[in-house]
């Protein structure tokens, strides 16, 4: 048997989406995922009997069938950042944990001036492999790109 392949345990993507950051910002909510990103199917609030009220879980359902637990960690409207965990999965993950990022940005000079970057990483367990890797990063592409065609779309 061979020894796996070292890997990053990483992944960061960005954009620069045409439009301004208030619009991009206003569809980076985790419940609301589900309006711009194509591979979900629903995204819901849950409410675990064991989570204090303050705790925000939502279920997202991915057209694949893959339903996601996912917990919000952290958000700031002020410097426009969300961070969110899968807490549960099915069909089960096949490494540890992941804690994800999605920040955004303000373009305030240059050519893409009034545009927003966005950026969207994932740390995940060292038990992740390198397939694990390019998935997320793949997903994260394909997410940002569906973003900017959802605000496109939106703010017409």
């Amino acid at each position: 048997m061979s020894d796996p392949i070292p890997t990053s345990t990483s992944v960061t993507e960005s954009a620069v989406i045409s439009a301004p950051l208030a619009q991009v910002w206003h569809l980076i909510k985790l419940q609301s995922f589900h309006r711009f990103w194509s591979a979900l199917k629903s995204a819901s609030y849950i409410k675990e009997p064991a989570t204090s009220p303050e705790t925000d879980i939502v279920k997202w359902e991915f057209k694949d069938g893959t339903v996601q637990d996912v917990k919000q960690e952290e958000h700031s409207s002020i410097d426009h950042f969300i961070t969110y965990s899968v807490i549960a999965s099915t069909p089960a993950l096949t490494y540890s944990s992941v804690i994800s990022t999605i920040r955004c940005y303000a373009v305030t000079s240059g050519e893409k001036e009034g545009s927003t970057f966005v950026t969207w990483s994932g740390n995940f367990s060292s038990d992740a492999d390198a397939g694990v890797i390019e998935d997320a990063r793949f997903k994260r592409k394909e997410a940002l790109a569906d973003l900017a065609a959802a605000v496109k779309k939106e703010f017409k």
